[in-house]
């Protein structure tokens, strides 16, 4: 019979082990370190940015975006994309759009000037989501198309601007399979826009590096050249002329009425600025207002 003294006393616990703490300490730690889950979002308003690392959608209550007619010289691929836009805002098919091209000459500010036009006359709780995704983030992609096919009734119209792909860099593939939707097809309710200086997303000298070193070079080019190929609406930006360009100048002066210059003078300081930019585009057009209208200490009411 064991005796008494060698009994634990009656009612007291036994003593915790000494890497309780320790674990409670490491469970702690991971707690604070896990994101929290991404909460839902009400899409309350037109704009939003995609984060990956959270999952979360960052509201943006107000889209910088330029009136349509301030676009001047890009009038044809203007009018394709409002049509594709606004069939698909309307509920019918659409293609996913490359706007590649020249720099600087409205590319994405055509983007978000065509989304703001659509829904201009739209009712708050129908109008078109615009969603900005960057360019770092697009393997996460699959997550937010998936967030976005379990809202049907709102549409929404992803937007990553200066998409490319340099050497090494592997993201192309899964996206080629996002834009063509893997096996449950892309959400009815999701458009992708994007814009790059590249017809074909791929620096050349990526397309050569396959062309010397790919068993069948053909076929390496156009496994890679074949990303473009999803999108269903190319539209290519030029590099403006001259006369373009000054009718950007003139009509960003007569929209923020900058008139302490005659008209004369406003064009030959406008070509200064483009020559010395190296240039023409609405980019240098927009900067030279910029610069004017801070000297003649005016203010700007809205800018692109």
């Amino acid at each position: 019979m064991a005796s008494p003294r060698n009994q634990p006393p009656v009612g007291k616990a036994e003593k915790e082990p000494a890497w309780a703490g320790d674990l409670a300490r490491i469970a702690a730690a991971l707690e604070r370190l896990a994101p929290p889950p991404p909460a839902e979002t009400a899409f309350a308003e037109q704009g939003y940015v995609w984060h990956a690392e959270t999952g979360a959608l960052e509201p943006v209550p107000a889209i910088a975006a330029l009136p349509l007619d301030l676009l001047i010289g890009i009038d044809r691929v203007r009018d394709l994309l409002i049509a594709n836009t606004r069939q698909f805002a309307d509920g019918f098919p659409a293609n996913n759009a490359l706007l590649w091209g020249a720099r600087g000459m409205g590319k994405s500010s055509l983007v978000k000037a065509v989304h703001a036009a659509i829904n201009r006359d739209r009712p708050a709780g129908d109008a078109l989501i615009l969603i900005e995704i960057h360019r770092e983030d697009i393997a996460s992609l699959p997550r937010l198309m998936a967030r976005l096919r379990a809202v049907p009734t709102r549409r929404a119209l992803i937007f990553c601007d200066d998409l490319s792909f340099d050497v090494a860099d592997t993201a192309y593939k899964s996206l080629k399979a996002v834009l063509e939707g893997g096996l449950e097809g892309r959400p009815a309710n999701v458009l992708f826009y994007a814009t790059s200086n590249r017809r074909h997303l791929m620096a050349r000298e990526m397309l050569d590096n396959e062309r010397s070193t790919a068993i069948n070079p053909h076929e390496a080019v156009e496994e890679k050249v074949s990303l473009s190929d999803r999108f269903g609406l190319w539209l290519g930006f030029h590099h403006c002329s001259q006369d373009d360009y000054l009718a950007m100048v003139e009509g960003y002066a007569a929209r923020f009425k900058l008139d302490g210059m005659a008209k004369e003078d406003l064009r030959r300081e406008a070509l200064a600025w483009a020559a010395g930019r190296g240039g023409r585009s609405g980019r240098v057009a927009w900067q030279f207002i910029q610069q004017l209208a801070g000297r003649l200490r005016q203010t700007l009411d809205a800018a692109p």
